[in-house]
């Protein structure tokens, strides 16, 4: 596995309680209570991973939509992302599924999927976790 050349930035977190627990940056930018959801059996009434997952991968697949926006002359300027991190079991443990809906104003639904699709070539989180994760990226 080749590792990026010139790491602009690392980000660094300390995790105590893992599911029922507390998650802290370094910087103090993020302190949240972690609660593991009551459709999973726990008390519900914090973040969970999921829902961290799902607004980290929805940020830098919309900021790497901008890029593919400009290679393909598409304004993605007012777009929203949505997305979904599923969790359920798989085997003995659990697996994800995420799902992606985009919606790029302006654009015609086939450019727009067009645009979606070179996205998920340039995300970093979409590149991550290739082939290890079922990911759908929709243009709505």
């Amino acid at each position: 596995m080749k590792t990026p050349e010139n790491i602009a930035y690392t980000a660094k977190a300390e995790i105590t309680g893992g599911r029922d627990g507390r998650g802290t940056t370094d910087d103090e930018m993020i302190d949240v209570n972690l609660r593991t959801p009551k459709e999973q059996g726990g008390p519900g009434g914090g973040a969970n991973p999921e829902q961290l997952f799902a607004v980290g991968y929805g940020a830098c697949f919309q900021s790497a939509l901008g890029l593919a926006g400009k290679e393909l002359d598409v304004d993605t300027t007012d777009s929203v992302v949505n997305a979904e991190v599923g969790i359920g079991k798989e085997g003995e443990s659990f697996g994800l599924s995420i799902k992606l809906q985009v919606n790029i104003p302006k654009t015609d639904k086939a450019t727009a999927q067009q645009v979606v699709d070179r996205t998920h070539q340039l995300c970093p989180y979409s590149k991550a976790i290739s082939g290890n994760i079922p990911v759908e990226v929709v243009a709505v």
